[in-house]
């Protein structure tokens, strides 16, 4: 069995490229399927956000905390994530996604209002994780 060594040089080429490759960012939302209430977020990195929620759903770390109560009621199966629109990049690498990301989830909370008996959202806080 072989291993190929990556040269010094084309290792930090590689690892240049990466960060400034742009993630995939927009707005996801976690459903509860027994109850039907929904949470909607925002993320500068989808992929990452909805596996830090699920790993915080898993070991009981979750900052919303009737979103982690009724993950332990419905269980790990009940629960969905899913992408709902993705804010596509700009040629512009400097670019700051920030506020164009908060109106894109204003305008699903908007939309959807997952307040109350519909949601975990609260209708007064600000975006806390746009990360």
């Amino acid at each position: 069995m072989s291993s190929k060594i990556i040269p010094k040089m084309k290792k930090a080429e590689i690892n240049k490229e990466y960060k400034q490759t742009v993630q995939p960012m927009g707005v996801y939302c976690i459903k509860n399927n027994v109850n039907g209430k929904i949470y909607i977020g925002v993320t500068k990195n989808l992929q990452a956000r909805i596996n830090r929620h699920k790993f915080q759903l898993k070991y009981g770390s979750e900052n919303v905390p009737c979103l982690q109560e009724d993950y332990r009621l419905a269980g790990e199966d009940n629960i969905t994530f899913e992408v709902l629109d993705r804010l596509e990049p700009k040629e512009d690498m400097g670019y700051d996604y920030t506020s164009d990301l908060i109106v894109l989830h204003s305008l699903w909370v908007e939309k959807i209002q997952p307040f109350g008996d519909r949601g975990y959202n609260d209708p007064n806080e600000v975006i806390k994780f746009l990360v």
